[in-house]
């Protein structure tokens, strides 16, 4: 079994690459599980004592086996520390890719960005893909996102400032894993200009065969990862384009714009 985890900035193509790596007959996908967020017990004083795990690790899984079409056993209530529930989340994709006749699944959530060094120790030999989107458009597109869907991003307001930061961020550390053998980062832009090449690499990278179908059966695949609560993924099931420069200029004044690329450039993309 191959266990791939697709991370990355919001907002940075994710869900894109993972449509049309999806598309390979050997792959498993998913819908975004939220796993690794929600494990550990950060504002649960007592639990973090314990070691045990979050009051809303569980309710966060079973909800995503259930969106993922999953019909087996459910947690044991004996399951109380991260690293049970760890083996038991990895154990279930396992089988949801077995009962699939696949080899493969990638799990994707951007923020588990912030977890690839647990990740790494306690899921049995990970792979992970990292995709970088230039930064003044992913910064519209975050800036964007949360403008017209508030609730849904409800803790993350619109703010120019937090959105930079949250680029900076997310790229700074997908940035220290750029030498790492189990590590591959791709460019966004590369993605949409070269798909076919970007697809080859990335299935060497994965030790699978590049089929052209991957890029026509993309777009049915892109309705089983995204979900109806998710309407901004919805522009994923259209042909490869970039919309890369437009966003950027049409909801930002010359000052922002300057600003924006300013703050932006202190980030070198010349990996």
């Amino acid at each position: 079994m191959k266990r791939l985890f697709l991370v990355g900035c919001a907002r940075s193509g994710t869900t894109l690459l993972q449509s049309l790596l999806a598309s390979h007959p050997d792959v498993a996908s998913f819908p975004e599980s939220n796993f690794f967020n929600h494990l550990f017990p950060h504002s649960e004083p007592k639990r973090q004592r314990l070691g045990i795990i979050s009051r809303r690790a569980k309710p966060t899984l079973a909800k995503f086996l259930r969106e993922s079409g999953y019909k087996g056993d459910r947690t044991s209530p004996l399951i109380l520390f991260p690293q049970q529930l760890t083996a038991h989340f990895s154990k279930t994709l396992d089988q949801l890719t077995t009962q699939q006749n696949k080899t493969t699944w990638i799990e994707k959530t951007p923020s588990h960005l912030y977890h690839l060094d647990y990740i790494t120790r306690h899921i049995d030999r990970p792979k992970f893909i990292h995709i970088i989107r230039a930064g003044k458009d992913t910064v519209a597109s975050l800036y964007d996102v949360r403008k017209k869907y508030p609730k849904q991003w409800a803790n993350e307001p619109p703010s120019i400032e937090l959105a930079i930061e949250r680029w900076i961020k997310d790229v700074s550390i997908s940035l220290q894993y750029a030498d790492v053998p189990n590590h591959f980062l791709l460019s966004y832009e590369d993605l949409v200009a070269r798909p076919q090449i970007a697809l080859e690499n990335l299935c060497k990278f994965m030790d699978l065969s590049f089929l052209p179908t991957m890029l026509s059966g993309y777009i049915e695949t892109a309705h089983q990862v995204s979900l109806a609560r998710e309407p901004w993924k919805a522009g994923v099931a259209s042909p490869i384009c970039s919309a890369n420069a437009t966003k950027f200029y049409s909801l930002f004044s010359p000052q922002q714009q300057e600003y924006i690329l300013q703050r932006v450039s202190a980030i070198d993309l010349g990996y």
